[in-house]
């Protein structure tokens, strides 16, 4: 079978991340993939087993995208098309495999709302759109989608890169300068509006006066950085609080977090809640979009309402002060990422979705060329 994906995100996290896990699981499945993205990603530069290729992909008023797309569809002749991210591949991927008379499926990974004659237009030419969450497949049919297009399958997490490592603590304090004594409190997310940082920061204050020796340290990076670094030196919190950006080694550093924060407002799922799980640490997180399908409150995480920041600050207290209750929750959400989130697990629901879709594919064809009007005998 061959597969051709597309993604369009030029930093290798979140989304990107997960078709780098795919296509590896899918090669181990015997698929022959190929892969569009941008020129220049990070993505690009993977050492993957697919052929990959290059392109200009500008958004959805990218007009070209769509030729673009057509014309290595038709090079590569896939037996599908997988599109796996926004940023107009989602809109002119369905399209080009459309014109190309290739099978699509699409992988939404955001649960924000399109407008009905938006989605019909935009999601119209694909045989299945795969949510990554409950969060995401409620949004999908608020906004038309027929269920039966509809399939779930979440995210996965490879779980020996990301796993407990008792090591990993000397190295954290060590890269960051930390003493010995540190409470190490990770957030792992892009820094825009949505991933709540400004929801830590303003439980910070109180959190220090109770434990002077927290240490604060945000790992992405997004346009609300210069604002959030300035919010941080205007409180005077500029020891307690550190912006480490992308960094390639954090499965060596993760295991060495005291415990992870996620005070995300919406979320289609949490990437990064998932490699937290898998390094067995304690985690407290906004109970928003995707996260409850991942982690359930008192048994594998600590969860609260998104925006509370005062029940956040509550739950991150209980576990600095409870070791034994974040060891509990660690070691269960590293037991329920091995039996529900495995990369192994990603590419088996994959490769039965395609099964589908190419017989439902061939059932169409076969259907037509029945009812095509036969040339009359001479």
């Amino acid at each position: 079978m061959r597969i051709l994906h597309i993604e369009a995100g030029r930093h290798l996290y979140g989304g990107a991340a997960q078709v780098r896990g795919l296509v590896c699981a899918l090669a181990r499945a015997k698929i022959d993939n190929a892969l569009i993205c941008p020129r220049g990603s990070e993505l690009a530069a993977q050492p993957l087993p697919a052929h990959v290729v290059p392109l200009r992909i500008h958004g959805d008023l990218d007009l070209g995208s769509l030729l673009r797309f057509e014309r290595v569809i038709r090079d590569y002749a896939p037996d599908l098309v997988h599109v796996h991210s926004r940023r107009g591949a989602d809109l002119w991927g369905g399209a080009a495999a459309a014109l190309a008379r290739v099978p699509a499926v699409l992988t939404r990974r955001v649960d924000s709302n399109e407008p009905r004659a938006w989605a019909r237009f935009k999601f119209g030419s694909y045989a299945r759109i795969v949510a990554l969450s409950r969060a995401i497949e409620v949004q999908l049919l608020a906004c038309g989608v027929d269920a039966r297009r509809v399939v779930r399958i979440p995210s996965a997490v490879d779980v020996m890169r990301y796993r407990p490592e008792p090591s990993a603590r000397a190295r954290l304090l060590r890269e960051f300068g930390l003493p010995n004594d540190a409470v190490v409190v990770g957030v792992v997310a892009q820094l825009i509006p949505r991933k709540g940082h400004g929801q830590i920061l303003a439980t910070l204050p109180g959190l220090v006066r109770r434990q002077p020796r927290i240490n604060v340290l945000c790992f992405g990076r997004g346009p609300l950085e210069a604002r959030l670094r300035a919010d941080v030196a205007a409180c005077g919190l500029d020891r307690h609080v550190r912006f480490a950006g992308f960094r390639d080694d954090l499965p060596e550093l993760m295991p060495g977090f005291d415990l992870l924060v996620h005070p995300a407002m919406r979320e289609g799922l949490g990437v990064a809640l998932l490699e937290a799980a898998s390094c067995a640490l304690p985690i407290v997180a906004a109970a928003a979009g995707g996260v409850v399908d991942m982690l359930e409150h008192e048994r594998t995480a600590l969860l609260v309402p998104p925006a509370d920041a005062a029940a956040l600050r509550a739950a991150v207290e209980r576990l600095l002060h409870d070791g034994d209750l974040g060891r509990r929750l660690g070691s269960a959400a590293r037991l329920e990422v091995e039996r529900r989130f495995s990369v192994g697990a990603l590419g088996a629901a994959h490769v039965e979705l395609y099964e589908t879709v190419r017989r439902e594919a061939r059932a169409r064809r076969t259907t037509v060329a029945a009812h095509e009007p036969r040339s009359a005998a001479p």
